[in-house]
């Protein structure tokens, strides 16, 4: 009996293991439901939007300019951004500071993209720590889900 308990016990923990490597790469590889928060994407995508974001196009460099993607924040590691391709390696960028009176031109260099929020006067992105990283973006927005869908999912996480 305790052969056939521990037996099945093991069978359960493999089943688990195997299960949480597919979900894992699955989730790192092909893509996930992400929640986008704050302001910087207003009016595209609002405080709270749902969002599904594929991590193909990463791993292939097919991100184009105009691309919403999620990237790892360059001025803190623990949070994601997300934000839209303005340039990419070699492009010449004109600048605005946030107060508009100055404008500038900036090169995005090799291995690196300019991103932007598409409410420029409350979004923090390139035109403050400069280009990021390619290897920052974690994925392209593939579409977003209905906001009405985001309250359902707020709510249930709650309870």
């Amino acid at each position: 009996m305790l052969r056939g308990v521990l037996g099945k016990t093991f069978r359960l923990v493999g089943y688990t293991i195997q299960y949480g490597c597919i979900a894992h790469c699955a989730f790192e590889y092909v893509g996930g439901v992400v929640m986008c928060s704050g302001p910087s994407m207003e009016p595209t995508i609002q405080n709270s939007d749902v969002v599904f974001a594929e991590n193909l196009s990463r791993h292939f460099y097919g991100i184009q300019r105009g691309d919403i993607v999620i990237a790892k924040s360059p001025s803190d590691p623990k949070s994601n951004i997300c934000k839209r391709v303005i340039g990419l390696e070699g492009d010449k960028i004109l600048t605005n500071s946030p107060s508009d009176f100055f404008k500038s031109h900036s090169y995005v260099p090799t291995g690196h993209v300019w991103l932007e929020g598409d409410n420029l006067q409350n979004s923090t992105d390139s035109r403050y720590y400069g280009p990021i990283p390619y290897g920052l973006i974690r994925g392209r927005i593939f579409f977003k889900i209905l906001k009405r869908f985001s309250k359902v999912l707020i709510w249930l996480s709650e309870a």
